[in-house]
């Protein structure tokens, strides 16, 4: 019975031992005069940094200018848009131009010979509102979006027919020339009566 308590003993001895080289206050007090010591920490410190830098770059990256548009009306300055020959191309080499230019809207429809649609816009569908519908620079973009389309299907001539006293007339033959369509006929189809209808009977107050 004796000899079995005895190495009880020293294995009961040996964990305290080993507790006191392996206790938590010894191993940071070891840690740094060692030379691979110090790296663990350093990782430590670059992992929030990273971690930092990554929405910086993403507030820096989100703000961006948004294009700026180009007002001039000269030929020069106009941007030609991207041609893209149509699904169902019908290869019209030469085509007609209605501009209907009001007070409050301009409209642009080219056909071809015939009197077929091949392309057509209006300030509304290019994305104009109000009382900017009847302005110069959205009867240009209309000009724009409309021959983009009918250049599509192959159109080179164009013989524009302008109707209506708004202020977009010219600016959108312009456009029509800017963009490198051949104006062969340039005529006003405005409707005038010649006396035509009776006027309304005279208003009683």
């Amino acid at each position: 019975m004796a000899e079995s308590k005895k190495p009880a003993k020293p294995k009961e001895e040996k964990p305290k031992v080993k507790e006191a080289k392996v206790s938590p206050t010894e191993a940071p007090e070891a840690s740094p005069p060692e030379g691979s010591s110090p790296v663990p920490p350093v990782e430590g410190k670059a992992k929030p940094a990273k971690k930092a830098a990554r929405p910086g770059k993403l507030e820096e990256a989100a703000p961006s200018e948004p294009p700026r548009e180009n007002l001039s009306l000269d030929a020069d300055d106009v941007e030609k848009p991207k041609i893209v020959k149509a699904k169902g191309s019908k290869n019209v080499h030469a085509g007609i131009a209605h501009v209907l230019s009001t007070f409050n809207n301009t409209i642009v429809t080219i056909t071809d010979l015939n009197g077929n649609v091949i392309g057509w816009s209006s300030a509304g569908k290019v994305g104009f509102k109000g009382s900017r519908k009847s302005t110069a620079y959205a009867a240009q973009m209309v000009a724009q979006d409309a021959s983009r389309q009918a250049m599509g299907h192959g159109l080179k001539e164009v013989q524009v027919l302008v109707k209506g006293p708004g202020a977009g007339r010219e600016s959108a033959v312009r456009a029509l020339q800017a963009i490198g369509l051949d104006l062969t006929v340039i005529r006003d189809v405005t409707p005038v009566p010649h006396n035509g209808c009776r006027p309304p009977k005279q208003r009683r107050v």
